[in-house]
């Protein structure tokens, strides 16, 4: 959720990462102010799995996964527990110290050492060559200036036949009543100003800068509140998540 797109000012807003880096603390309270994340975590990890498990059987072995925005490591570490070689990659110090100080005492056991933390950007990562068979970027989207920027550097991180997993909320109405004020004024999951309804990316636009930055979409479902949990849905009206290829 946190941001880590780009250090350029068309690309990461400094207030956003300001916003992430003071709920650090809280990040891995699941009551605090990132609940909403922790019930989420579950069926979008799991639906990310879906598209990586056949990529893992062609590639024969472990995958190379980019957590792109990774806050303080909530599905960094859950990815690493599915058996993957995990980056994850923040520009909030902050949030990174969190992560970190989380893996020290984490279930993960054997698989920690397959989980790495940095506080950079992306194009750190871009000027060392490095490259993934797979990126994922859990509500990172709407809160970056340039999101057709930030898709074309997914695109040039991923390895050719690389899968990129985007989980966001839709530009409806729907979603300025439910997931911003509903979610921040009302029922108060989430602090005042986490979102800018005017940032949310609706699905067409998010293919469209996929396709754009030489991707191509290849799946989307819904995230949707059924109480007492999130499950996936056909409905795209608030919270998404796109399944894209680099071909």
């Amino acid at each position: 959720m946190s941001v880590s797109a780009s250090p350029a000012p068309s690309s990461v807003a400094p207030d956003e990462i300001a916003r992430f880096s003071a709920l650090a603390s809280q990040w891995w309270d699941p009551r605090g102010p990132m609940r909403p994340l922790h019930a989420m975590n579950g069926p979008r990890i799991a639906w990310t799995e879906r598209h990586l498990t056949p990529l893992t059987e062609a590639r024969g072995g472990r995958l190379r996964v980019l957590d792109l925005g990774c806050g303080a490591g909530l599905a960094s570490e859950a990815l690493a527990a599915h058996g993957h070689d995990v980056t994850g990659i923040d520009a909030s110090a902050d949030a990174i110290a969190a992560a970190r100080a989380h893996l020290a005492i984490s279930p993960l056991g054997p698989d920690a050492g397959s989980l790495r933390y940095e506080c950079g950007s992306a194009e750190d990562l871009l000027a060392r060559g490095e490259r993934f068979d797979a990126v994922t970027a859990f509500e990172v989207i709407e809160h970056v200036t340039d999101p057709a920027a930030f898709m074309a550097m997914i695109a040039q991180l991923l390895l050719p036949g690389g899968r990129a997993i985007v989980s966001t909320m839709n530009r409806t109405v729907r979603a300025l009543a439910i997931a911003k004020f509903g979610a921040e004024y009302v029922l108060r999951l989430l602090p005042r100003g986490t979102h800018d309804w005017r940032k949310f990316v609706t699905p067409a636009e998010l293919a469209t800068y996929a396709r754009q930055a030489g991707m191509r979409a290849i799946d989307v479902r819904g995230l949707t509140w059924r109480p007492p949990a999130w499950r996936e849905s056909r409905d795209l009206g608030i919270n998404y998540i796109a399944a894209m290829t680099r071909d």
